[in-house]
């Protein structure tokens, strides 16, 4: 039987190494590449195929989430087991409609990570025992946050995303090449869309919804 070609991500190398370890003695599962960041991911993917790719959310340059995104659009065949510690269930929403395939927390056990690996193989999903109860607990609350979300244009998230890494209006205006009336309209329009008070509500909003750590 042919081995399952993974390709494992997190921009933490011990907890990369930690994975690694953990599966490389696998008689069925052969690791093809590791990655620091989506960017690496996909320049693995230029030279060699892939069964499974295993993601942090939280990595640089380019995200689990959005790594997620592309890789359903163009490795429609890849399946994806998301491991982090992230057990919030928007988070979770938001990659369940992306389409992964698994998701479980960085405290599972090797024997829960290779069920996770050999239950997607095989065509079925894996969601670990905590990840389904925060889903199912919080499924309406999440689908009104995430309409929220999806009313954002790209730049009202870069916007965001900016707020919540702690830059003023003029570092904003600066990085974004917008004028400092611009940015300031931005963030009223985020506060009205998101029912935030404030920016600590903006902030707060950002961290929940995986779009910072």
């Amino acid at each position: 039987m042919e081995k399952l070609k993974l390709i494992i991500a997190d921009d933490h190398t011990m907890f990369l190494q930690g994975i690694v370890s953990l599966i490389e003695n696998e008689s069925g599962i052969k690791i093809i590449g590791k990655a620091v960041n989506g960017i690496e991911v996909l320049n693995i993917l230029k030279i060699q195929k892939a069964d499974i790719v295993i993601l942090d959310i939280s990595m640089p340059e380019m995200d689990g989430i959005e790594l997620s995104k592309l890789l359903k659009k163009e490795y429609p065949s890849i399946k994806i087991i998301i491991v982090s510690t992230h057990s919030n269930a928007k988070i979770i929403s938001r990659l369940i409609r992306i389409g992964v395939n698994g998701y479980l927390l960085k405290n599972a056990e090797k024997a829960e990570l290779l069920e996770a690996i050999y239950s997607v193989a095989e065509g079925r999903n894996y969601f670990s025992r905590e990840v389904e109860e925060q889903y199912q607990n919080n499924s309406l609350k999440i689908e009104r946050q995430i309409s929220n979300l999806t009313e954002l244009s790209s730049r009202e998230k870069e916007i965001l995303v900016l707020i919540a890494q702690e830059f003023n209006t003029a570092e904003i205006a600066e990085k974004t090449f917008i004028s400092l009336n611009t940015v300031n309209t931005h963030r009223r329009n985020l506060l009205s869309k998101l029912n935030a008070k404030n920016t600590a509500g903006l902030v707060k909003y950002a961290v929940e919804n995986g779009l910072v750590d």
